[in-house]
This record gives structure tokens, sequence and C-alpha cells, in this order.
């Protein structure tokens, strides 16, 4: 053994046959992120509703988010003044859609200000 790499190269099977030009991390990442290809398919399919609400009063931020689809939906609340957020599912898309405005409608009447309503930003 000339590198003590090669013995551990050897252990998990490491295939030299990479791509020239290629860094072998590099290499190794994206035959890694193939095996979630099909997962970003299936979502795609499967169309949902996703809906985040930032609400502000006075200093407080509280949270409002909204998940559904064809299955069914849930809505969760992370409200400051309590120690751990709520989740409510609902059995149709409908029916969350109906019970999130509700929800944002009744926030607003209790001064609650949204800051933003709409899909939630990455980044």
């Amino acid at each position: 053994m000339k590198d003590h790499n090669d013995f551990f190269d050897e252990m998990i099977d490491v295939d030299d046959d990479v791509d020239e030009g290629v860094d072998p991390e590099v290499a190794e990442f994206l035959e890694a992120t193939e095996d979630f290809d099909d997962d970003e398919e299936y979502e795609e399919e499967d169309a949902t509703v996703v809906r985040t609400a930032v609400l502000l009063k006075n200093d407080m931020l509280a949270l409002l988010s909204l998940k559904a689809g064809e299955a069914g939906g849930q809505i969760v609340r992370f409200d400051p003044r309590e120690q751990m957020p709520s989740l409510q599912r609902y059995e149709s898309e409908t029916e969350a859609l109906k019970w999130y405005a509700r929800s944002l409608a009744t926030s607003r009447k209790n001064g609650w200000s949204v800051v933003y309503d709409g899909e939630p930003m990455i980044g």
C-alpha cells in the first residue's frame, strides 16, 4: 500500500473512474443527488397549497402556516404567548383553506397585522 487512504478506498468501495477534470468530491455529490430526483418529480405531481403568514402585534411575531392537498390539510400556529405550536388537521383541502382564511381574519380582528402572507420564502 503506497497510501494509507488506499485501504479506506478498498473498504468503502470507492470508484476511481471519475470523469477527468471533475473534482472527485463534486462527482460524488452529483451521484448522491441523483437518488433524490424521483422525490422531486413525485412532489410536483401531488398538487399542494403551501402558505405562511407572519403576523405582528406590539413586539410579538406569530406564524400561521398551511399545507393542504387532495388528501387533506393542516394548519400550524405559532403564538409567542404559548409554550408549544399547535397543529390542526383537516380532511379536505377546501376545509383547510377556509379555516386558514378564518384564522387570519380573526387575528386581524384581535389586533394582529399581517406582515407577510404567501408561499414560504427560502433563502
